[in-house]
């Protein structure tokens, strides 16, 4: 899919669709700062990541998202990104105007096929067992690019085929909750700890073979297991955690650009400066500038 947004009200395709606030597919081929603020909506918003590794926070707790992981934030709910930066990558998103109830309980509207008794139990189950964090959940994805499809094709019966797609998305998404335990993720933690260690001394030139030693693989394996979780070779992935560091950093103007270049384990001024720009637009005192600005 290219990158789109919905909107209903504005959008044409969702004219039928009241229930489907907004959808849209995201590609971010660079760091973007101020792009990813935080938001309230009455909507329940799910997300989808196809690639790349997000640092987001939902009602102010962060989380960590790689492909193919959900991102579900109920109505109400702070979500957006601490430093309001979008990362590499790419997602879909759909928002749904769901029924609130006397009970505070919420439930699809009269376009659902649902019985009463099914919207009612998956009502309870999103706001009782809310998981915010959903891990390898691939069959979202399926199931966007198919309300996508059939809005953009409008062919015979499209209408009842996306609210039926909707009513899958909403059954899907309780029976995954009730089977995932709390924040377990299948995401090794090992991988978790690893960016812990790293962060802890960006200053170090770190290689691909330690970065494999501290989770106890080979260096194939390692980049594999990367690769595959986060979308990013190894030394990407470093950079972007580094660059992420760097974000943070620049928002104390006391601290000096070289000092910072040092500490987040780029070379010199001039490579860090390179760097940072070629992934977000800005030069490091350009971001910095902006940012004082704004505040």
């Amino acid at each position: 899919m290219n990158q789109f947004v919905l909107q209903y009200g504005k959008s044409p395709e969702l004219i039928l669709f009241p229930h489907i606030l907004e959808l849209g597919m995201k590609k971010s081929g660079s760091i973007q700062p101020n792009t990813f603020p935080t938001t309230v909506t009455d909507g329940l918003r799910i997300y989808y990541i196809t690639e790349g590794r997000f640092e987001w926070c939902i009602n102010y707790q962060p989380h960590v998202f790689y492909p193919g992981d959900v991102a579900l934030i109920m109505p109400g709910i702070p979500f957006g990104c601490d430093n309001d930066v979008l990362k590499i990558g790419s997602f879909t998103w759909i928002q749904l105007a769901v029924q609130k109830q006397d009970n505070g309980h919420i439930q699809p509207g009269k376009w659902s096929g649902l019985s009463e008794t099914e919207a009612t139990a998956i009502g309870k189950i999103l706001l009782l067992n809310n998981l915010p964090a959903l891990s390898r959940f691939n069959e979202v994805g399926k199931i966007i690019k198919c309300i996508h499809t059939e809005l953009f094709g409008m062919e015979v019966a499209y209408q009842a085929r996306v609210n039926h797609q909707i009513d899958e998305l909403l059954i899907q998404i309780t029976r995954k909750m009730t089977q995932q335990t709390h924040s377990i993720r299948d995401f090794p933690k090992t991988f978790t700890q690893l960016e812990v260690v790293l962060r802890q001394d960006l200053a170090h030139q770190w290689t691909v073979e330690e970065m494999a030693g501290l989770v106890g693989m080979g260096t194939t394996l390692f980049t594999e297991k990367v690769k595959s979780y986060s979308g990013f070779s190894p030394i990407n992935y470093l950079i972007n955690i580094r660059i992420s560091e760097a974000i943070k950093l620049l928002k104390r103007a006391d601290i000096k650009l070289t000092d910072i270049a040092l500490d987040t384990g780029f070379y010199s001024s001039q490579h860090f400066s390179t760097t940072f720009k070629k992934l977000t637009g800005y030069r490091p005192s350009e971001f910095r500038k902006n940012h004082l600005r704004n505040i």
